[in-house]
C-alpha cells in the first residue's frame, strides 16, 4: 500500500508542478470582428479613392448618371490633365514646398528633440511642455497673425511664405515623436560614447540618426503629407497663379457658370497619387516609428 502511494505521488508531483497552458489571446469570433471591423474602415478610405479615381474616366453628362464603373472610358480626361502644363506647374510647386518643408523640419527637430532626450539644463521640462502646447491650436486660428508676419518679412506671394509657417507648426509633433524615439535608445550608449571621447554632436550624427531610420521616415512622412495638402494658408499666401500648389490648382478647372467635375477628379486622382504612393512604401517604417519608444525594455 505504502509502495503503490509513494508511486501515485511521485507520478502525480510533477504533474502538480506543470504550469497551466494560458488560455489563448484571440478566439475565432474575436478574429472575425476585427477582421470584419478592418474591412469597414478600409471600404470608408477606399471606396471614395476609387470613386474619384473612376469619376476621372466618365463624360460631364455620364458623372451624374452612374455611381460606379462608367459605361464609355474617357481615357482622354486623364491625359488632357498630363499634357497640360499647368498640372506639371502645380506638382512642381507642391513638390518644391513639401520637400523643402520636410527638409527643414527634420533639420529643427532632431536636433532639439535629442536636446529634450539626453541633455538636462534648466527649464528643460517647461520649455519642452511649451512647445508641445502647440498642438493644442488649429492652424487656421494662427492664419491672421501669420499672415501679418508674412507680410512684414515681405514673403507675400513666394513659396517661402508657405514653407516657414508650415515648418513653425510641424516642430511641435516632430520633437514629439523624436523625443519619444531617442529616449529609448540605451543611455550606456551615449556614457561609452562620452568615456571614449565622442561628444554629443558627433553621438548625434554618428550614432542616433542612424538607429532612428523609422521615426525618421515616419515624420518625413507626416510633414510632406500635411504639406502636400495644404490648403488655407496657400490661399492667403499666394497671389499668382505660377505659385499655386495643387489645391490651388483645382480653380483652372473651376468656371464662373461651369465647373468641368470630370477633370477635376482626374486632377485630384493624378495629384494625390505621390502621397500614397510614400504612404505605400513607407508604411512599415511609420509602424516602427510611431511605436519606438512606446515599451521600455
Amino acid at each position: 500500500m505504502t509502495e503503490a502511494t509513494a508511486e501515485l505521488g511521485s507520478s502525480a508531483a510533477p504533474a502538480s508542478g506543470v504550469r497551466a497552458a494560458p488560455a489563448p489571446l484571440s478566439s475565432p469570433t474575436g478574429d472575425l470582428i476585427r477582421l470584419l471591423v478592418l474591412f469597414l474602415v478600409a471600404g470608408v478610405v477606399l471606396v471614395p479613392l476609387l470613386l474619384t479615381a473612376l469619376g476621372g474616366f466618365k463624360s460631364l453628362g455620364e458623372l451624374r448618371t452612374t455611381l460606379f464603373f462608367p459605361n464609355e472610358w474617357h481615357w482622354q480626361n486623364y491625359w488632357d490633365i498630363l499634357s497640360s502644363w499647368r498640372y506639371w506647374e502645380v506638382l512642381f510647386n507642391s513638390t518644391f514646398i513639401s520637400g523643402v518643408t520636410v527638409i527643414l523640419t527634420l533639420a529643427l527637430a532632431a536636433p532639439a528633440a535629442f536636446a529634450f532626450a539626453h541633455l538636462h539644463f534648466f527649464g528643460e521640462k517647461f520649455l519642452f511642455n511649451y512647445l508641445i502646447l502647440g498642438l493644442t491650436f488649429p492652424f487656421a486660428t494662427a492664419i491672421l497673425p501669420l499672415f501679418i508676419k508674412v507680410r512684414d518679412l515681405g514673403l507675400l506671394d513666394s513659396h517661402w511664405g508657405v514653407i516657414w509657417p508650415q515648418v513653425a507648426f510641424h516642430q511641435a509633433i516632430s520633437v514629439l515623436l523624436f523625443r519619444n524615439a531617442f529616449r529609448s535608445i540605451p543611455h550606456e550608449l551615449l556614457e561609452s560614447a562620452l568615456v571614449d571621447g565622442c561628444g554629443y554632436m558627433r553621438f548625434f550624427f554618428w550614432i542616433t540618426l542612424p538607429l532612428s531610420g523609422p521615426i525618421l521616415a515616419t515624420v518625413s512622412v507626416i510633414t510632406f503629407v500635411q504639406s502636400w495638402n495644404n490648403f488655407l494658408l496657400p490661399l492667403v499666401v499666394l497671389n499668382t497663379d505660377s505659385e499655386y500648389p495643387w489645391p490651388l490648382g483645382l480653380m483652372a478647372y473651376q468656371g464662373e457658370y461651369m465647373t468641368a467635375w470630370n477633370l477635376v477628379l482626374a486632377f485630384i486622382t493624378l495629384t494625390i497619387l505621390p502621397a500614397i504612393l510614400m504612404f505605400i512604401f513607407a508604411q512599415k517604417y511609420i509602424v516602427a516609428g510611431l511605436t519606438a519608444g512606446a515599451v521600455k525594455g
